[in-house]
C-alpha cells in the first residue's frame, strides 16, 4: 500500500494568506488584553496597542470608562499593571501606561492614505480569546458613529468601516494595513454587523498628545452624524470643491439642532473653510471653538443656506 505524501503547504498560501499571516505575526505581540476596574468594583475588558517605547498603550475610551487602572496581558504570557493616563469620549480614544516592561511598540501608520477596498487586518482579544486575527477590506471611510452613555449622546467622527469581524473584546485592538502599520483602533459595536475603527491620523495624534499632557481633551461638541459624499457635478463646478458632508442625523437638543441644521443638509464649509471629510470638521472642534460662533454653509433642497452654530463643551 503506497503512502500519499503530504502536500506542500507553501503553494497553497496565496498572496492574501501570506499578507495576513505576516501582519498577524508582526502585530500580535504588541496587542494586549486589557482588564480594568471601575467605581464600585465594576470591571471592563478590551484590547490595547503598545505605541511607545516607554510602555504607553492606546485603547478605546469606552474600554476604560470610569477606571483608574487595571492589568494588561500579552500573547507571550507576560503581564503588567496599568494606570489610565486619560480618555477622550468624543474620539473614543484613551491612553494607559504600563508600570513594568512591555513588548516594543507597534508601528503606527496614517489612515489618511487608506482607500476603500484596501486589505486590513484586525488583531484583538474578542470574547476573551487572546491574539485573535480577522481580515477584510476597508468598506468605507469618514463614517460617523452615534453613541450613547446613559443620557449623554455623542458622535464619534471620521471612523473607518471594515468588514473584518469584530466582537466585544476587540475594542481597543489594532487595525493594520498590509504593511503591518496600525492605521486604526478598533471599536467593536455588537449587533451592528460591521467593524468600525478610530483612524490614526493627524487629528488623533493631536488628541493623544493632549491626553498625555492634560489627561483629557476639552472638546467642542456639535452633535451631528455625517458622511462624506461627492458633490453633484453642477455644484462642484459652482463651488470649486469636489466633496462635502451629508448630515445623516442631528442629536436632539444639540448645538447643531439649535442652529437649525437638519438631516439631509449637505455641508460645504465650516468656519469659512471647505469641509470635505469628517476629519476636516473634527479638527475645528477643540477647546478654542467652545462657545464661539461657527459659521456653516449647507445646501438644502438645492439652495445655499448659511447657519451659525455655537459648539458647547462636551461634558460627562
Amino acid at each position: 500500500m503506497s503512502v500519499v505524501p503530504e502536500p506542500d503547504t507553501e503553494p497553497a498560501l496565496d498572496a492574501y494568506s501570506r499578507v495576513v499571516t505576516r501582519v498577524a505575526a508582526e502585530l500580535t505581540p504588541h496587542v494586549a488584553a486589557l482588564q480594568v476596574a471601575g467605581p464600585g468594583g465594576r470591571g471592563g475588558a478590551g484590547s490595547g496597542v503598545v505605541f511607545t517605547d516607554d510602555g504607553l498603550v492606546l485603547t478605546n475610551a469606552h474600554v476604560v470608562a470610569g477606571a483608574t487602572g487595571g492589568r494588561a496581558v500579552f500573547s507571550d504570557g507576560s503581564e503588567t499593571t496599568v494606570e489610565v493616563v486619560g480618555a477622550d469620549p468624543l474620539s473614543d480614544l484613551a491612553v494607559v501606561r504600563a508600570r513594568t516592561a512591555v513588548p516594543p511598540p507597534a508601528r503606527l501608520g496614517d489612515a489618511a492614505q487608506l482607500q476603500v477596498g484596501q486589505l486590513v487586518v484586525a488583531v484583538g482579544n474578542p470574547l476573551g480569546l487572546a491574539g485573535s486575527v480577522t481580515a477584510g477590506v476597508v468598506s468605507a471611510l469618514g463614517r460617523s458613529l452615534p453613541t450613547r452613555d446613559g443620557r449623554t449622546a455623542r458622535v464619534v467622527e471620521d471612523v473607518i468601516q471594515t468588514d473584518a469581524a469584530l466582537n466585544p473584546g476587540n475594542s481597543g485592538g489594532a487595525l493594520a494595513d498590509s504593511a503591518g502599520r496600525v492605521v486604526g483602533i478598533n471599536t467593536a459595536v455588537a449587533g451592528w454587523g460591521l467593524g468600525l475603527a478610530v483612524p490614526i491620523n493627524d487629528t488623533t495624534r493631536r488628541i493623544v498628545a493632549t491626553l498625555l499632557r492634560d489627561g483629557r481633551v476639552r472638546r467642542a461638541y456639535l452633535g451631528l452624524v455625517s458622511s462624506p459624499v461627492p458633490l453633484p457635478a453642477a455644484l462642484a463646478e459652482r463651488t470649486g470643491q469636489r466633496r462635502g458632508l451629508r448630515i445623516v442625523d442631528v442629536i436632539a437638543g444639540s448645538p447643531a439642532d439649535r442652529s437649525g441644521l437638519k438631516a439631509g443638509d449637505l455641508v460645504l464649509s465650516a468656519g469659512r473653510a471647505p469641509v470635505a471629510s469628517a476629519q476636516s470638521l473634527q479638527r475645528l472642534l477643540f477647546a478654542e471653538a467652545i462657545g464661539e460662533p461657527l459659521p456653516m454653509t449647507v445646501v438644502r433642497r438645492g439652495a445655499m443656506v448659511d447657519v451659525i452654530a455655537v459648539p458647547s463643551e462636551l461634558t460627562g
